[in-house]
Order: structure tokens, then C-alpha cells, then sequence
């Protein structure tokens, strides 16, 4: 073990990559720098595991043109979210604080311009989602939305809008700084503001990266990743970081091979980042029934402890609590369901699936989704340790003698009943349950 520990702390293999990707520059999906960054991370994988290829879908393609808030006669800057409407829309301008569910129950906003803030409140029981958010806007026929970071530094936030039914949202939708968002409540509440957005959609394509190790067994693990960012920063955090881990983690095991008794799939998805499109698309032609284990990285090396999101399934809060303690190595374990990232296109149906991300002890999602993903903010320290532990968690799903057991997907929905989730995905358009 000792040997192998040893080289992962001293390569440089996973990191290169990392900067391989961010060097690419925009990897926002449909776009040439997605396709660059799929073909750099198949080659990549292909120096370590066999029959390394990409595998194509379909995609809404959608590119930002302009963004706009007039205020009092005054521009004020912002960027319109992905997937937002091309449109203008005027109104009355309502802070809406947090945007919580009972807050557009208490609330009138028809017609108006709405905005809220990305985070919530520290004694609310979850996260809600910002497409959760846009969609309770919607529902409640607001005219426009504005998104207001909470981080301070001037940086607004971006993220998609749309659902899979209907990919390109219903209202006109933008980003704010938290800076921006101050000044829009304080002087304009209860004033008309305009919010126009204008995008291009047009058909495009994006693709999955694939590549296997161990044995050809029928059963397979699935280490995952996404390779798309949004277009504003190097997408360095969000997830170049974890598909930069996905490649040094098939390095170890490479070398490893021998103690895999299962065979282990890596997949880095396209177009995550506007639906989870090319997770959707793997799940929908892969059987669900010889997929043990889905082990999906996005998120990590942001801080030192890994987080561990294991959706009720006891066997993976067992197995990230070992090995947390097998290696001294601070994780925190979520038990509940966490329905974002790719991971979840699987879980939903019953597999069994962690998301692996990292606890930086903040709120939110910090730098993502901002100017500010950029590589300065990680630690390759950080990135190398973490390799050790989740290739070793790679090993340990593979064996023989780890078993986790299904659910049904009654039992998915009655898990995101419990956490209170179910009403979310209901409005967002994400409920896959039949009532």
C-alpha cells in the first residue's frame, strides 16, 4: 500500500490535467472548448484504462448575447442566466429576500420583477436550488428574475434555468452581484425596473467520455465526472477538479488493477451544467441492473475534508466513515438525498450513488458559478490526498465483498418525501414518480 500511496502524493498526473482544462477556457456545453476539453480527457484517460472514446448526444445549444437591468434610468450590471429567454421585461422591482417557498405564498408578484438571494437562511432544514427558485417565480407569474449572489466581491452568479421538457425558461432571468443586489433594494424597491436578455439557441451536440478497468465483468462501478463549466471563468472548482480526479484515480487503479474484482467504468458527462443532459442520456441506454455503484465527483479539493452525499444508502455511510477513519482523513457524511449532479440520473431510478464533493465551511457554493472559479483557489496538497482516499474508495466498491443493496424508486420518492425535497422537483419540472 505504502508504494502506492507514495506515488500518488508525489504525481503530477491528475493536476496536469486539471490545467489542461482551464488552460481550454470556455467549456460551457455545445461549445468547441466542451469538445477540446472531452477529447484532452479521453486521451488522457486513455494512458491508464482501455477502449478510452467519447460517445455523442444531442444538446440545446444556447450562447449569451447581451444582459441588462435599467434602474431609475441606470444600467446596473449583471449576466443573464443560461438558458434564460431571449426578452424584456418591465415591473415592479420586489426583494423577495431568501425566495423560500413561503415566501412567494406570502407574497404578490405578479407581474413584477423578483429577486432573491442564493443562499438560505442557517435555520432552514435544506438547500433550494436557484432553478427551484426561478420556477416558484414562474409558478407565481413574476415577469423577471435576478439572482443575487450572496458572496460579496462583486461577482455575479450564473447557473441554468430550463428543464428538460422545456430546455430554454419562461421568463427572462439574470445574475447579480450581492453588491448590486444591496443597491436594486435600496433604492428601487416598489419602482418599475426593466430586465432584458437577449441569447442564441441553435442545435448542438456535446458528448460523454468512457473508458474501463478490471475485469469485463458484467457488474461495473461508475467513477464519474463532468467536463463542461460555465462560460464566464476556468470552471477550475466547478468541475475541472473532478474530472481532473477522475483521470488520476484511473492512474492509480491502473497500477492497482489486479485487486478489482469489479469491472470500474469512468465517465466524464457533457453538458451538466444545464440539466445534467449527458448523465440523462448515459442512464436512459445503460442497464441500471449491473451498475453497482455510482462514485461521482464534483466538487472536490474546494476545501480538505471530503463531503460524502450517500442517499439513505447505509452500506456508502459505512463504507466513507471507514475510510475516513482507516486514513485519519476529515469526511463529513450527508445521509440525505441530494438530487443535483450526475450521480442522480441514476439514483433516482434506485442505484446506489454517492456525490463526493468538499467541505470549505461556508454557505452555498462560495467562488462556483462565478469570475472567481478560478485554479489559484485550490491546493494541489488538497487534490493529491484526496486521490489517495477516493481511488482506495474505487478499490473497496469494487470488491467482492462490498454489497449495497438497491432501493426501488418508491423508495427514492419516499426519501425525498422525508427530506422535504419532493415538492421542489415537482415545480422545477424534475419529479420522475408517477403519484
Amino acid at each position: 500500500m505504502v508504494d502506492w500511496i507514495g506515488e500518488t502524493f508525489r504525481s503530477d498526473v491528475g493536476w496536469a490535467h486539471l490545467e489542461t482544462l482551464v488552460d481550454i477556457g470556455d467549456r460551457m456545453a455545445g461549445t468547441d472548448g466542451e469538445r477540446e476539453a472531452a477529447e484532452a480527457t479521453r486521451d488522457a484517460l486513455g494512458e491508464y484504462a482501455r477502449n478510452a472514446r467519447l460517445d455523442e448526444f444531442d444538446l440545446q445549444g444556447w450562447e449569451r448575447e447581451m444582459s441588462e437591468i435599467l434602474a431609475g434610468g441606470e444600467p446596473q450590471d449583471c449576466i443573464a442566466l443560461p438558458r434564460s429567454p431571449t426578452g424584456t421585461a418591465a415591473g415592479e422591482f420586489v426583494d423577495l429576500g431568501y425566495g423560500l417557498p413561503e415566501d412567494f405564498e406570502n407574497a404578490d408578484v405578479e407581474g413584477k420583477v423578483v429577486m432573491v438571494a442564493s443562499d438560505v437562511p442557517g435555520w432552514f432544514d435544506r438547500y433550494i436550488h436557484r432553478r427551484e427558485k426561478y420556477y416558484h417565480a414562474v409558478e407565481a407569474g413574476a415577469a423577471a428574475f435576478v439572482y443575487k449572489n450572496h458572496v460579496e466581491g462583486c461577482l455575479p452568479p450564473t447557473g441554468s434555468v430550463g428543464n428538460e421538457e422545456n430546455p430554454i425558461g419562461d421568463i427572462p432571468a439574470v445574475g447579480v452581484s450581492s453588491e448590486v443586489g444591496a443597491r436594486l433594494a435600496r433604492r428601487w424597491e416598489g419602482d418599475e425596473v426593466t430586465v432584458e436578455t437577449a441569447a442564441e439557441t441553435y442545435e448542438a451536440t456535446s458528448q460523454n467520455v468512457h473508458a474501463e478497468l478490471g475485469p469485463d465483468t458484467e457488474e461495473e462501478v461508475l467513477v464519474t465526472s463532468h467536463v463542461d463549466a460555465h462560460d464566464i471563468a476556468e470552471g477550475a472548482m466547478d468541475n475541472g477538479a473532478g474530472t481532473a480526479m477522475v483521470v488520476e484515480v484511473a492512474r492509480v487503479l491502473a497500477e492497482r488493477e489486479a485487486e478489482l474484482d469489479t469491472k470500474v467504468h469512468f465517465i466524464c458527462f457533457g453538458a451538466e451544467e444545464v440539466g445534467l443532459v449527458g448523465a440523462a442520456y448515459d442512464a436512459a441506454n445503460r442497464d441500471l441492473d449491473a451498475v453497482k455503484t455510482v462514485l461521482n465527483f464534483d466538487g472536490v479539493t474546494q476545501g480538505r475534508t471530503l463531503s460524502f452525499t450517500s442517499h439513505r444508502f447505509d452500506a456508502l455511510v459505512d463504507a466513507a466513515e471507514s475510510l475516513g477513519s482507516d486514513f485519519g482523513h476529515p469526511v463529513s457524511v450527508t445521509p440525505e438525498m441530494g438530487p443535483h449532479s450526475d450521480h442522480w440520473e441514476y439514483t433516482k431510478w434506485g442505484v446506489p450513488g454517492y456525490h463526493v464533493a468538499s467541505d470549505t465551511g461556508g454557505s452555498g457554493r462560495g467562488w462556483g458559478h462565478t469570475f472567481a472559479d478560478t485554479l489559484d483557489k485550490l491546493e494541489v496538497r488538497d487534490f493529491r490526498e484526496q486521490a489517495i482516499l477516493l481511488a482506495e474508495l474505487a478499490v473497496r466498491l469494487a470488491d467482492d465483498g462490498f454489497t449495497v443493496a438497491h432501493a426501488s424508486p418508491e423508495d427514492i420518492a419516499a426519501g425525498l418525501e422525508r427530506d422535504d425535497q419532493a415538492k421542489g422537483m415537482q415545480i422545477t419540472g424534475d419529479w420522475p414518480y408517477d403519484d
